[in-house]
């Protein structure tokens, strides 16, 4: 075996250009390979992340303008949701609404505590919102049944906003009271979210909200969960027979997507999971092609070696060598080859994912109201590298195969009769 491997570091020694330049492309092979692994992961995560703290089978349904004429009435009519339209999703859905619930805003308030102020918005929700929304309690608890129906003065603050007004005091916030206008209001509880606001804003019970600042029936949003809507076309559907529904209380074309804005998030995550498997497989199929582009590098060079060295294969086999032995070299040289330049791609690869990771693996975009997250953990499996590693062996064992075969199938004579 050691005298095998002599003979092989020999004939690489002798041909060194030649095959730095063939390792090259098997390792820019698997290296490629794995970076575009890596940055596809990168993407993928980052939207599996931001997805996780949603509800993914959840719709906000927002009001707009009217873009068309319709009924007598002419376009750019704002539309004013109201009680009812929340109850219609309900009464005229039942078999794919699970849950539905609403928001209604006061903007341009200011929450005191001592010394300290906010300037806030302040959202009357019920109690799922945070099972619908990003925000989550960290603190205290969410507003519930019983502040609904009896309309209490409770406020669930934003963290940024706690954090202002009680950080000199340093007091926990649970069960102190805050002024918001001239109404007092007891905290209950603390939230979080990807609001990148300064102090973010605050939640109290929906009912609380419409009594105090007089808002009637009129609604902000509508937000609601469904079920047994797997796919985009049952979601289209769906959506334009809700449309529908609005539309009878408003009057307003159903077809007009501007009267009221509708955001499906059930039907945004099957399109971007339909979007994430194209990415795969196209990160797949470019980088098999690259792997090829190596392994057609090993196949050439190998079949330049039985070339150059057809009239020594010749003299071994007169001399009484097995021609199973000069199969068993071919194959070795190349199977050396690809091993040890397709391990110096994987390790390169590895290397740049993990720097990705370090530079850029939680790289975040300012959408307005929230951040959002764009590329998280770029990095790929040690198994699927080993995986990607040990094809391009066994491609490399092939491609030393087939000229191996033609070299032992050489009569003697022939062989030694060659250049």
């Amino acid at each position: 075996m050691i005298d095998l491997f002599q003979e092989i570091l020999g004939t690489i020694s002798r041909n060194k250009m030649r095959t730095l330049l063939t390792g090259f492309a098997v390792a820019w092979g698997i290296f490629m390979l794995i970076v575009l692994l890596g940055a596809g992961n990168g993407l993928i995560n980052a939207f599996e992340g931001n997805s996780s703290e949603r509800a993914l089978n959840s719709i906000r349904v927002s009001p707009g303008w009217t873009s068309k004429a319709y009924d007598g009435l002419k376009e750019g009519r704002r539309i004013r949701m109201e009680n009812a339209d929340m109850r219609d999703t309900e009464q005229h859905f039942p078999e794919h609404v699970t849950a539905a619930s609403a928001t209604v805003r006061q903007t341009g308030v200011v929450v005191t505590y001592g010394s300290e102020y906010i300037n806030n918005t302040l959202y009357g929700v019920y109690p799922s919102y945070t099972q619908i929304e990003v925000a989550k309690i960290v603190e205290g608890r969410m507003i519930n049944e019983q502040d609904l129906k009896e309309r209490r003065k409770v406020i669930v603050l934003h963290k940024k906003g706690a954090e202002i007004l009680f950080a000199k005091a340093r007091k926990n916030p649970i069960g102190q009271y805050v002024k918001v206008g001239n109404v007092m209001y007891q905290v209950v509880g603390v939230f979080n979210d990807q609001s990148d606001q300064d102090s973010g804003y605050s939640l109290i019970p929906f009912t609380t909200l419409q009594t105090i600042y007089m808002k009637g029936e009129e609604l902000h949003r509508i937000l609601f969960t469904i079920k047994d809507l797997p796919t985009e076309a049952a979601n289209e559907v769906f959506e334009a027979n809700y449309r529908k529904v609005i539309a009878a209380n408003h009057r307003f074309d159903p077809t007009d997507d501007s009267a009221i804005w509708i955001w499906n998030r059930m039907s945004q995550y099957l399109s971007t999971q339909e979007a994430a498997s194209g990415l795969r497989i196209a990160i797949w199929v470019i980088g098999i092609f690259t792997l090829l582009s190596g392994i057609v590098g090993v196949s050439n060079i190998m079949l330049i070696t039985v070339r150059e060295r057809t009239h020594e294969f010749g003299i071994r086999k007169a001399l009484g060598a097995k021609p199973r032995s000069i199969l068993w070299l071919i194959i070795v040289e190349s199977v050396f080859i690809t091993t040890l330049f397709g391990y110096i791609g994987m390790v390169a690869g590895i290397g740049i994912t993990e720097w990705m990771n370090i530079v850029a693996g939680n790289q975040v975009m300012d959408a307005g109201e929230f951040q959002q997250t764009v590329f998280t953990n770029p990095t790929v499996s040690i198994g699927v590298a080993v995986q990607a590693t040990l094809t391009l062996i066994i491609a490399g064992t092939l491609a030393g195969f087939f000229p191996a075969r033609k070299a032992v199938r050489i009569s003697p004579i022939e062989a030694l009769r060659a250049d």
